[in-house]
């Protein structure tokens, strides 16, 4: 029965998702009182054009079952493009609010925006696919770090 309920949790996240997702590891575990799906081991995360690579991903589930958020854990590594904006990067762990379109990168967080040809590291990095701001957070130990071509206008 429990994997029935598992079954459907997951055709549900595809229908909220609005595009197909495809999810595989090597491993699953649902934890049905809490709402949340462990996917463990070189978990993986495909959407349209969009994929994401990490240690272990878990799904969080709202009070009616729908997909709220998902969050990525170790050696996380992705690609995410939406409309004009395309952007490609890696952190320690990676929370994507599904509502707001907000990807938070914490740890290492690298963003290269491939569109704008700009490389953004920092300890905390938010991502809004909506509207392309990056918001960047950096320590005194280190500190955030932007870099962008300069084009000569002669």
């Amino acid at each position: 029965m429990n994997f029935l309920k598992i079954i459907l949790l997951l055709m549900l996240t595809q229908v909220l998702f609005a595009e197909k997702v495809k999810i595989t590891s090597t491993s699953m575990e649902a934890e049905e009182l809490k709402k949340e799906v462990h996917f463990i081991g070189d978990a993986k995360i495909i959407k349209g054009g969009d994929w994401l690579h990490a240690d272990r991903v878990i799904v969080y589930f709202g009070e009616n079952n729908e997909t709220s958020k998902y969050e990525a854990i170790g050696s996380v590594f992705f690609e995410f493009k939406k409309d004009e904006k395309h952007f490609k990067g890696s952190a320690d762990k990676v929370i994507y609010d599904m509502v707001k379109s907000l990807y938070v990168l914490k740890g290492k967080a690298v963003i290269d925006d491939l569109v704008k040809k700009r490389h953004v590291d920092g300890d905390e990095i938010m991502l809004d696919m909506s509207t392309g701001s990056v918001d960047v957070k950096g320590s005194s130990k280190k500190p955030v770090k932007f870099i962008f071509d300069m084009e000569d206008k002669e």
